[in-house]
């Protein structure tokens, strides 16, 4: 051990005076303090977010117990800014050019094994930071804010590529390397940065005691009776102590209806039957409703309607006619021409470059077009519901927000709700509307119903039926497909299949509707950004809810 020690010692020693013998490309803060001094090339472990400046050689940690609630926060003090190490790779390119390539490389050890290995966004951190920071300071566990940085994803990579099946009960000796890379005709990697390593005594296996759960009784509430019917409780109380254990992390609710009647009512981590959740792009599948009342009133033809018939098209960037074809039904099941993937960071229209434009819907409208890319095939594009929401605040008599209230949230007795709106204030069908889990299952059981709800045909059949058609196949997902902003999936269970049309949103929300079961169930969670949040949703349905209701 201590040979290895030496040897690590040497090789950050070495590293950074050869890095240094060069000229900076660009003015850093430079070595920051005292103990930025002592500990360059070191990557040092904290359970809490401290400022660098505040930080002493008693808040290393050495040793750490990682359960399910735990937090780990990484400091690592570096002899330079990345761009000037990254300039030491590739000394002919500029700044911009660096930062625009470049970024940090992290690679995840487990008992000195490499288990995952990173090169992280080049957008992470930004090129500002890349210039002048000499010390990372950031979180690869917070949860109480999950999700917020670059940071956590890394570790959220490492935990689903091999990291959570490396770390088993007991001891393991965990190490962080990050070192620079440029991503040219080739990936370049450079030296060693910072490393760090961490006895870890991992205990994230909670013992469940279930006679000490007591499940909630459920209560009425206006549009659903309670329902008498049995289900497998102790099933239940197991997912409860996985919840309060944090093995299930940030769920906030799960409710099942069955034949339409209240069955299975819990909350989590702090939420009520009051609270209201934001289920982000649960709110998409909103649209595909209020487009079938639209047509159902007469405010449009039908979903084959074009974009030429309501925008001036003369007017914007890049106007062919694939353009003025697209059709609101393309923009239903994300199959449009136009150059949008959210799953696609370099795509044009993702959503993460329209949200910090004055006019959203001018920004989809602007986008160019690729027939030959998409051939009418399914991509993520957030951007064309907002547009398809622009369109029926266009048609509808008193805007969105009023029709929507007068004609699927009033007679659904949905009273407490929220809406996001976009710059121009009108209702953002992009994903974030609020309300408390049992109205969102409300909304699941009108579809259940076939449209109807409490002797009124609120939403056609027809359109029903058409909603929950497997119009386009999930690429790269076997055996998934997507509906009219509803998606499509089979859950197996004891050797038989479950099929499943469902609204979800980042974080972990759903509101699924069973197919051939009496079935509605809705999850509401916080585990935005995080890529254990979809997954553990699954795991939650496949052993717990499911076996519990077939009993």
């Amino acid at each position: 051990m201590k040979t290895t020690s030496l040897l690590l010692f040497l090789l950050l020693f070495v590293t950074n005076h050869l890095l240094s013998q060069s000229p900076d490309l660009v003015p850093t803060q430079g070595i920051t303090s005292a103990i930025h001094q002592a500990n360059i090339g070191q990557l040092r472990f904290t359970d809490k977010a401290m400022p660098s400046a505040d930080l002493t050689e008693a808040d290393f940690l050495g040793t750490y117990t990682l359960t399910n609630r735990s937090n780990l926060f990484m400091t690592a003090f570096m002899g330079n800014s990345l761009t000037n190490y990254l300039h030491q790779l590739a000394p002919e390119l500029p700044a911009d050019v660096l930062t625009k390539t470049g970024g940090y490389q992290f690679s995840f050890f487990v008992d000195d094994r490499l288990i995952y290995q990173s090169n992280l966004h080049p957008g992470a951190p930004y090129a500002q930071i890349k210039n002048t920071e000499t010390i990372i300071s950031k979180p690869l566990i917070d949860n109480q804010k999950e999700g917020a940085w670059w940071s956590q994803s890394a570790w959220n990579r490492f935990m689903n590529n091999g990291g959570d099946a490396a770390l088993t009960e007991g001891p393991h000796r965990f190490r962080l390397d990050i070192r620079p890379y440029l991503n040219l005709a080739s990936p370049t990697v450079g030296g060693l940065l910072a490393s760090g390593t961490l006895k870890l005594l991992v205990n994230r296996k909670p013992v469940i005691d279930l006679r000490t759960i007591r499940l909630n009784v459920p209560r009425p509430y206006p549009g659903l009776p309670v329902s008498t019917e049995r289900f497998d409780r102790d099933r239940i109380k197991a997912l409860k102590g996985m919840i309060d254990a944090a093995v299930f992390k940030h769920i906030t609710g799960v409710v099942v209806l069955k034949k339409g009647k209240l069955l299975i009512e819990e909350y989590g981590n702090g939420a009520t039957r009051d609270s209201l959740h934001d289920v982000r792009s649960v709110g998409k599948s909103f649209a595909s409703t209020l487009t079938g009342m639209a047509i159902q009133d007469g405010h449009l033809t039908s979903e084959q309607q074009s974009l030429a018939d309501f925008y001036d098209l003369t007017t914007v960037a890049n106007n062919v006619p694939a353009k003025a074809r697209t059709t609101l039904r393309e923009l239903l099941t994300m199959s449009s021409a136009f150059d949008g993937n959210d799953d696609d960071s370099d795509s044009p229209g993702n959503e993460e470059n329209m949200y910090p434009t004055p006019n959203w819907v001018n920004f989809v409208l602007n986008l160019p077009t690729d027939s030959a890319k998409y051939r009418g095939s399914w991509h993520y594009f957030t951007a064309g519901v907002v547009l398809l929401g622009d369109v029926l605040n266009k048609v509808v008599p008193g805007g969105l927000a009023r029709y929507a209230d007068r004609k699927l949230l009033g007679p659904l007795g949905i009273r407490r709700y929220q809406w996001p709106y976009t710059p121009q204030q009108t209702v953002s069908m992009a994903g974030g509307v609020r309300m408390n889990a049992l109205d969102f299952a409300k909304y699941g059981q009108l579809y259940k119903n076939g449209g109807r709800w409490n002797g009124r045909q609120l939403l056609p059949r027809a359109w029903v039926d058409k909603t929950f058609t497997r119009h386009k196949a999930i690429p790269g997902r076997p055996n998934e497909y997507y509906g009219y902003l509803f998606w499509n999936k089979i859950y197996r269970v004891n050797g038989k299949d479950y099929e499943t049309y469902y609204a979800t949103g980042n974080g972990g929300n759903k509101i699924f509707v069973f197919k051939d079961q009496p079935w509605v169930i809705v999850i509401t969670a916080t585990a935005y950004g995080t890529a254990y949040a979809h997954p553990q949703i699954d795991r939650m349905m496949e052993q717990y809810i499911l076996p519990a209701l077939l009993q």
